[in-house]
């Protein structure tokens, strides 16, 4: 695997960190600034907004760039927000510099991936993408609580530094190992948006939607679902979203290791993973130590998709896959996005924290219709490929065209 591989992992550990840790920092922010609790949230929202839109757009902008130029661009300026965000002392322009920030975050995921997967044989895609999205898992399961403590016991601005800090030494590593020059290959505008006219892309689009917010739906109320319906005291949950990050560490590994070969069983495995351990949470949510263990499982059932979920698009794709990769970056803000936002609406309909986790079962079960479906799919296709292939292979020689 490449190192350049690896320094794209440790370049999205140093952003996504950013993404996660506000959610420990919101009392921290809300004092400083002057603002409520429920407006420094929507410092979460506009982060979520910004990293929706920014990914098809800068993937398309930045097109014809050399991949090492765009990436060391996007970095730049989310070193440039953090630092504007730490200096500021105005709620509406930390707003502001969050979705910048995620915007050119996006605008990184969508190029990283292509350039990933580029780098690597089409066998060790998946294996690659591991490596990229685990940048994200291990940030939350050293960022989110590391930038916590740090925000904590230093300010919320110091966390923001250190962010600053680890970008700009990503950008080092980008430097350093990214290939320069342009893409080997280029494409138009016109074909990259021709290749979206593929069905089976939006399906696979809709499947990384439908599991991500089946998984995060209960994830974003797992500190109130452990204190409020389990029972446990709120010094416990640091130390078992530790353990849901190593299981989300230990299902990306697995997951990236059957990816490539076996697509759709490692989809179908990880999405009736989630819908069981999403059941059992439900029933089980006043049982502490049954509890803890089902969230660790859950870590690992719901993040064993996401290398699929990540390079499935490339497998649907020839050559014009920029636009197709950076809408499949969006379509994971879309299930970050509705996920919450569903458990939102139970949870204020009184129907207590299981309710999302029974939200989540749901969203897996439609989520595992899309997978069958995919795979019924693509075997229609590969049968009729074969057929063409084994026609024109007994063509008489002469015969017309």
């Amino acid at each position: 695997m490449p190192l350049a591989v690896f320094v794209l992992g440790l370049s999205i550990f140093a952003q996504g960190t950013s993404e996660l840790m506000l959610a420990g920092l919101l009392p921290e922010v809300a004092a400083d600034l002057g603002v409520s609790i429920p407006d420094a949230g929507l410092l979460i929202s506009a982060f979520a907004m910004g990293m929706l839109v920014g990914a098809p757009v800068l993937a398309m902008v930045t097109l014809r760039w050399p991949r090492r130029t765009a990436l060391l661009t996007f970095l730049a300026i989310f070193v440039a927000t953090h630092v504007a965000g730490a200096l500021t002392s105005n709620y509406a322009t930390l707003f502001v510099t969050r979705v910048v920030g995620a915007f050119v975050y996006a605008g990184f995921w969508a190029v990283a991936t292509v350039t990933a997967v580029g780098l690597v044989p089409p066998t060790a895609r998946g294996r690659a993408m591991g490596i990229v999205a685990g940048g994200l898992t291990v940030a939350t399961v050293i960022g989110l609580p590391a930038g916590t403590v740090i925000g904590q016991h230093l300010g919320w601005r110091a966390a923001f530094w250190t962010v600053a800090v680890m970008s700009a030494l990503a950008m080092i590593g980008v430097l350093a190992t990214i290939p320069g020059g342009r893409p080997e290959a280029t494409t138009s505008l016109r074909a990259e948006v021709r290749t979206l006219a593929n069905p089976r892309l939006w399906l696979a689009y809709g499947t990384t939607s439908l599991a991500t917010s089946g998984l995060l739906v209960t994830f974003s109320y797992l500190a109130p679902f452990l204190t409020e319906t389990t029972g446990l005291s709120s010094g416990w949950v640091p130390a078992v979203l530790v353990l849901y990050g190593v299981g989300a560490f230990t299902g990306i590994s697995v997951g990236a290791r059957n990816a490539d070969a076996r697509p759709h069983g490692t989809l179908a495995v990880g999405v009736v993973g989630l819908v069981v351990i999403s059941v059992a949470l439900a029933l089980a949510a006043h049982q502490p130590v049954l509890t803890v263990v089902l969230v660790c499982l859950l870590g690992a059932f719901g993040f064993a998709t996401n290398p699929v979920l990540n390079t499935r698009v490339f497998s649907l794709t020839s050559g014009a896959n920029t636009l197709a990769a950076s809408m499949n970056t969006s379509a994971f803000n879309v299930g970050i996005t509705a996920g919450p936002w569903l458990g939102g609406l139970a949870i204020d309909a009184d129907l207590g924290y299981p309710s999302v986790a029974w939200i989540g079962a749901a969203l897996g079960m439609v989520s595992l219709v899309a997978v069958v479906i995919a795979a019924r799919l693509d075997r229609r296709h590969s049968r009729a490929r074969d057929t063409a292939v084994t026609a024109e292979a007994h063509e008489p020689a002469g015969a017309p065209a």
